[in-house]
Parts: structure tokens; C-alpha cells; sequence
């Protein structure tokens, strides 16, 4: 009898903790979904591949590994490929999606071979950290001109917005709003922000009404990629960052979560549950998922088992009926959103070794460049070719290991290409 009230009690409690990770996340639905429109997808096409995403990374993470974590396109993974991929190299959307595919292959591969650990070993920590803090630079970036707080300057490439305008007051009430949530750590914060956000541009007069949602047989649920320029060296430079990125991103998430659940030896199935997840996307039309920073609400709220992801993919489907309501959702109500996540990705600054020269110059390029050139992909290459050369300069070249030459080496050579007009 007591086994059966402790498994009662253990299930409402797995169940308590997937709604609440499904109200922590949700609000990827209206972000997501206004990143794709960016890249040239419907805004409705773009809510339904980011629910059908969601949904089903969460019940593969349920079934395939039973652990209690959210899966969901992954904020600055959804920036490199609508602005990098999709908007730098000139791509079409299904072309993106070939990315998409190949990247998540890639990322399988480590999943079920050495070359995960490998490579987990053979990158400087130091470059993986600054590719997470450019890409929180990044998003910021991207938060601050769709709340159109900075715009293009007459005499220069950026300037601060008209604070007179309905557009900025409405971005700054808001985000004063979003950071005090953020700092008393108010369940569902970014859920918050975005219905009061709507609410404010309502009253500020930059409401639309509630758009047509998501109906059946008017949009495309399953996307067919372009594998078209599958032989053109361009691609596989696109597939190359996202790769690092999934890998990196994932390695780094799922086992600090695990490490709060005391479940490390989960591992090895979330990172191919996540990597599975990753690959669907590539036929749903969005960029891939990762195990959300998010998952660490669920674990919080005593989530332990995969009956909290299932949870969560019910309720992501769920969601279909309430697109009309979640298109009204205006920039002004994401931009602090993506502020206060890029802000959360640049605290892995502090990581970085900045009193290490060799360390600190090339992670220094990456974190800059990545904003500067408007490319995860560029910024990434700067730091990665100037790494051997620092190491060089200073005499440090026995640190230096065979996949960071190599990387450093693809880099350089596409930039000779591109150089050429080749």
C-alpha cells in the first residue's frame, strides 16, 4: 500500500512538473515561429513546425530515455539558421532544411560512436564558451531592433530608436516589465511578459487582431528538403557551425541536468533522444531542438521521469488550438525575451580564461565577430583560425590538437573562396 501511494504520489508529481515546464516554454511557440518568418516561412507554418517539434522531441526524450526534460528549437540555434543559413548563404528555406538534416546527422553519429568525447576534448573549452556568448550577443542584437530600440543610423550602422515612438516605449515597458519577473524568478516569466507585452501594444495601438491560426489542409506539416546543393562547398560550411553548435550545446545541457537528478547515467540516451529529435525538424521545417535550459524548472519541480516530457508534448499539441491567439503576440513582446536569454548565454563569459592571451584573444573574435558580421558561421571562423595562430605566436603549439587545426584549415579555405568569387 505505501509503494502504491509513493508511486501516486511520484506520478502527480512528474505530471505537475510537465505543465509547469510546458508554461516555462510555451512562449518558444510565438518566438520561434517569428525567427522562421525571418527566414521566409509563413508565421502560421512556422507555430506548427515549432508545436509538432516540440511535441514530438519531448515524447521521444519521454520514451527513448525517461527523462524529465524539454526539448524545443533552441534559442541562438534558431537564430544561426534563419540569419546565417538561411539569410547569409542565400539559401531557400527547404536548402536550410538539407542543413538541418546533415547537421543532425552529424550530431547522431557522436551520439552513437567515440567522436562525441573525442571532440569533446579535442575543442578548447574556452572556444565553446565563446560561441555561446556571441550567440547571446547575437540574440540581444536581434532583441534590441525587433523592439526597434536600436535602428540603422544616418551616420553610422546602429543607432538607439526614436524614444518618442509607440514601438519603443512599448519595448521598454515592457522589458522592464520581462527583467523585474526575470529577477523575482516568477514561474512562467516569459509566458507573463508575453500576455501583458500584447496587452500593452494593444493599448499603444500596434495590436493586430487575432490571426487565422493553424487549419487543416491549408498548411504543410511535413516539409520536403532540397538536397540540390548538397555538392557545393557552401553547404557543407553551413552544416559545419550548426554541427558544432548542436553537439556543444547539448553535451553542455543534458549534463548539468542530469547532474541536478542525480541521474547521470541517463547520458548517453538523452544525447541520442535529443540528436533524434534534432533530425526530425528537419522535416517538421524548423531549426533543431536541444534540451532546453528550461528542463531545469521541470527537474526543479520534482520532475524524475519521462512521464513529465510526455506531459509536455500533450499539452505542446494542445496548442494548436490556440495559434489565432499566439500570431497577435507582437515584436515588442519578444524582443525582451531574447535580451534576457542572450543575456543568460553571455554569463558564460566567465568561464573563458581572460587572463590567458592565447585563450582569451580568439574567444574574444568569436563573442565579437558573431554580432559584428552578423553570422554565427563567420563569427566562429575568426576565432577558430586566429586560435593556432595565437598558439603559434607564443609558443604554445603543443597545445594545439588535430580537430582544431583541421576546423581552422576549412575555415580559412572558404574564406579564400569567397574571396575569389568561387
Amino acid at each position: 500500500m505505501l509503494n502504491q501511494h509513493n508511486s501516486q504520489h511520484s506520478l502527480r508529481k512528474d505530471l505537475v512538473a510537465g505543465i509547469i515546464g510546458y508554461f516555462t516554454t510555451v512562449y518558444i511557440v510565438a518566438v520561434n515561429s517569428q525567427i522562421l518568418q525571418d527566414a521566409g516561412l509563413p508565421l502560421e507554418n512556422g507555430m506548427l513546425a515549432t508545436i509538432l517539434a516540440s511535441a514530438v522531441g519531448c515524447l521521444i526524450m519521454a520514451i527513448y530515455a525517461n527523462a524529465p526534460m524539454v526539448l524545443i528549437p533552441g534559442m541562438g540555434v534558431n537564430a544561426l539558421f534563419a540569419y546565417s543559413i538561411i539569410e547569409g548563404k542565400g539559401m531557400e528555406f527547404q536548402e536550410g532544411l538539407a542543413v538541418v538534416i546533415f547537421a543532425s546527422l552529424i550530431f547522431l553519429i557522436t551520439a552513437y560512436t567515440p567522436l562525441g568525447d573525442w571532440l569533446k576534448h579535442a575543442i578548447p573549452d574556452a572556444l565553446k564558451h565563446a560561441i555561446t556568448v556571441g550567440l547571446g550577443m547575437f540574440l540581444t542584437l536581434i532583441g534590441l531592433e525587433k523592439g526597434g530600440l536600436v535602428v540603422k543610423g544616418e551616420h553610422s550602422l546602429i543607432t538607439l530608436g526614436d524614444p518618442s515612438s509607440a514601438m519603443v516605449i512599448t519595448s521598454l515597458l515592457t522589458l522592464f516589465l520581462a527583467v523585474f519577473l526575470f529577477a523575482k524568478n516568477v514561474p512562467g516569466n516569459f509566458l507573463i511578459t508575453m500576455v501583458v507585452g500584447t496587452i500593452i501594444a494593444h493599448f499603444t495601438g500596434l495590436l493586430n487582431g487575432p490571426g487565422k491560426g493553424i487549419s487543416a489542409g491549408e498548411q504543410e506539416w511535413v516539409f520536403i528538403p532540397s538536397f540540390g546543393a548538397v555538392t557545393e562547398f557552401g553547404f557543407w560550411m553551413a552544416v559545419f557551425p550548426l554541427a558544432i553548435v548542436l553537439i556543444f550545446e547539448n553535451m553542455g545541457l543534458i549534463h548539468g541536468q542530469l547532474a541536478m537528478l542525480n541521474q547521470g547515467d541517463k547520458f548517453k540516451k538523452s544525447y541520442r533522444a535529443s540528436a533524434f529529435s534534432a533530425l526530425t525538424c528537419g522535416f517538421f521545417g524548423t531549426s533543431p531542438t536541444v534540451s532546453s535550459a528550461e528542463s531545469a524548472a521541470v527537474i526543479a519541480s520534482e520532475g524524475k521521469t519521462g512521464r513529465a516530457s510526455l506531459m509536455m508534448a500533450v499539452l505542446f499539441l494542445a496548442t494548436i488550438f490556440v495559434t489565432p491567439w499566439i500570431s497577435m503576440v507582437p515584436s515588442t513582446a519578444i524582443s525582451p525575451i531574447l535580451i534576457i536569454v542572450g543575456a543568460l548565454m553571455v554569463q558564460n563569459i566567465k568561464e573563458i580564461p581572460l587572463d590567458h592571451l592565447s585563450d582569451a584573444m580568439p574567444a574574444f573574435l568569436i563573442i565579437v565577430m558573431i554580432p559584428f558580421t552578423y553570422s554565427i558561421a563567420d563569427g566562429m571562423a575568426f576565432g577558430f583560425i586566429a586560435y593556432p595562430i595565437v598558439k603559434f605566436a607564443l609558443g604554445k603549439q603543443r597545445e594545439l590538437s588535430a580537430p582544431v587545426v583541421l576546423i581552422a584549415m576549412v575555415f580559412l579555405v572558404e574564406f579564400i573562396i569567397r574571396s575569389i568569387g568561387h
